[in-house]
């Protein structure tokens, strides 16, 4: 690990690029079994943010991924580790950007997520109380700011394993049932779902363009499609 190194700050805080892109900075983290629908509804997503509303955006795929900065991992429990925890510091910088960042990744440890989920709100929690405004903060307005400054926002695109092995669209569940793809998640490694994501997505049920507006009328509710009146952070 690298020790002799210092953070170079720039000029421009995070808040003057979300006022430019009159939006908030933020990470839609997409977590479910392959074929769940994860990708198709970021991207869906994504084209309703961009071209009917005209924020700034990007998707960051499992698989696109692993195509340039994480070709070098493979599956195994420690590489599937490694994978999030790089993309958590890619969501980071995307955030900083002032960005609205969808990030669909099967992610089936609860760990690995919580550990980007606290990487990601960090950052804000830490500056209010170096600011010394914790002095005389009930629980109701400590739990005002967590929403406030939430940054991980975790999606869970809900569809059993039935259901993804009849969608089966890259033939992987086919290929995993005979032996020739080890550590599937789902079949022969395991994936385990949150207790407390923000949305779920019931994909089995519901249509595309009904996730897509479940979770536009999230972003709206949350204030992240305007930058709002936030100090700098």
């Amino acid at each position: 690990m690298a020790t002799n190194i210092t953070w170079h700050h720039s000029h421009i805080t995070r808040s003057d690029r979300e006022r430019h892109l009159n939006q908030r900075g933020v990470t839609l983290w997409f977590t479910g079994l392959s074929g769940s629908g994860k990708s198709t509804i970021a991207t869906a997503l994504e084209r309703e943010l961009v071209r009917k509303h005209k924020k700034a955006t990007y998707v960051l795929d499992g698989d696109n991924i692993r195509h340039g900065l994480n070709k070098d991992l493979g599956f195994g429990p420690g590489d599937r580790q490694e994978n999030i925890r790089r993309i958590g510091e890619v969501c980071n910088l995307f955030i900083d950007a002032g960005m609205i960042v969808m990030a669909a990744f099967v992610s089936p440890y609860k760990e690995d997520r919580d550990k980007v989920r606290g990487l990601l709100n960090k950052t804000d929690e830490q500056k209010f109380y170096s600011d010394g405004n914790n002095e005389g903060q009930n629980e109701d307005s400590m739990q005002q700011l967590k929403e406030r400054t939430k940054n991980f926002i975790e999606i869970y695109v809900k569809a059993d394993v039935s259901t993804c092995e009849e969608r089966d669209p890259k033939g992987l569940y086919k290929r995993a049932r005979s032996g020739e793809i080890k550590n599937f998640t789902g079949i022969s490694a395991p994936f385990e779902e949150p207790d407390n994501a923000e949305v779920i997505l019931d994909s089995k049920e519901k249509s595309v363009d009904e996730c897509v507006s479940q979770l536009m009328t999230y972003l709206r509710d949350g204030g992240y499609l305007s930058a709002g009146e936030s100090e700098d952070r």
